[in-house]
């Protein structure tokens, strides 16, 4: 009911009051003359953009290849490639968009890297949402394995319902990830060998700067046991994070994060998620560490415009 709700309210935006506001400004501004014909013109473009964004903009897939230099990778897992997705929104991709989410997983597998991560919000609400896409998720595979975490949504913390009902849908959700053969990290890690070196995927469960978001990162539980020498990928869906947690209480070399998907709009380079977040798509630098900021798959609301649903293929490089 939520979703249908908010999708509503997009569509209501974007195809009524947003284009009569754009009418209404070029009425008041422009001088008698031009003022009708172009507001109705910029109406017409809110309005077909709108529907791109909502039809053809949402099933646009782009396979990013990214290289990060890292001084202090073990000499073995150079070159050594992970790829990540994020922000699936399953339960967005029903009807005729499941074949965005067969298109991803075949982008995925066809990269053949050495580990597949997902960095949260496999869920729009609540984990029903996710059984009929598991035979697609479940053909996720890779030599090292298949790692995810938790997004916001994943804690069910939009639904409506006592704290006990939402608890359970969360370790449903959780059940679900691990039935498609995925290793889900909460606060935990893994050591990944090539001979005498590792390489640590660590997996830290969901922590923003927001009131909202779940609070339940522990970067101390999360390393705990680790030697400050070890190569660590932290997983943590919400890139805020990065800054006021991982940054300061560990020496993580790479995070990766999603959730912002990039705003799911993007005009010249701007996104109005920039507004909120100052890290919000690609990659970026601090010292020696470095985070990747995925803008996502998909969404709650399924539009895009100028920023596509992307897959990352992550590629480890030593410095000489």
């Amino acid at each position: 009911m939520m979703v249908l709700y908010v999708n509503g309210i997009f569509l209501l935006i974007g195809f009524v009051i947003a284009p009569l506001l754009c009418y209404g400004v070029c009425r008041w501004l422009l001088p008698r003359r031009w003022r009708c014909k172009i507001g109705v013109a910029g109406a017409a473009v809110i309005i077909l953009l709108t529907a791109y964004g909502w039809t053809f903009g949402s099933q646009q897939l782009t396979v990013r290849p990214v290289t990060i230099v890292c001084s202090d990778l073990p000499q073995a897992f150079d070159g050594y490639r992970i790829v990540q997705f994020s922000d699936a929104h399953v339960g967005t991709m029903t009807g005729w968009r499941k074949a965005m989410l067969q298109r991803a997983v075949d982008s995925i597998m066809n990269q053949r890297a050495d580990m597949i991560v997902f960095t949260g919000d496999l869920q729009n609400i609540e984990p029903h949402e996710l059984p009929e896409h598991l035979a697609q998720l479940s053909r996720l595979k890779a030599p090292d394995g298949v790692y995810s975490v938790l997004g916001n949504h994943d804690y069910a913390v939009y639904q409506k319902a006592d704290s006990a009902t939402k608890a359970a849908n969360c370790r449903l959700t959780c059940e679900y990830e691990r039935c498609a053969g995925w290793q889900l990290l909460l606060n935990e890690h893994r050591t990944i060998r090539r001979g005498s070196d590792s390489l640590i995927v660590a997996g830290m469960e969901n922590w923003g700067v927001a009131k909202r978001m779940p609070h339940r990162g522990d970067v101390g539980k999360t390393l705990a046991g680790l030697q400050r020498s070890a190569f660590v990928v932290m997983l943590e869906h919400d890139p805020s994070a990065w800054r006021a947690r991982i940054l300061p209480e560990s020496w993580a070399q790479l995070t990766l994060s999603g959730h912002t998907h990039g705003g799911q709009l993007r005009l010249f380079g701007w996104s109005p998620v920039s507004f909120t977040y100052d890290e919000w798509g690609g990659l970026y630098h601090e010292g020696r560490r470095h985070l990747f900021v995925s803008t996502g798959l998909g969404g709650l609301i399924p539009f895009r415009l100028g920023i596509s649903g992307e897959i990352v293929v992550i590629t480890l490089k030593k410095t000489l």
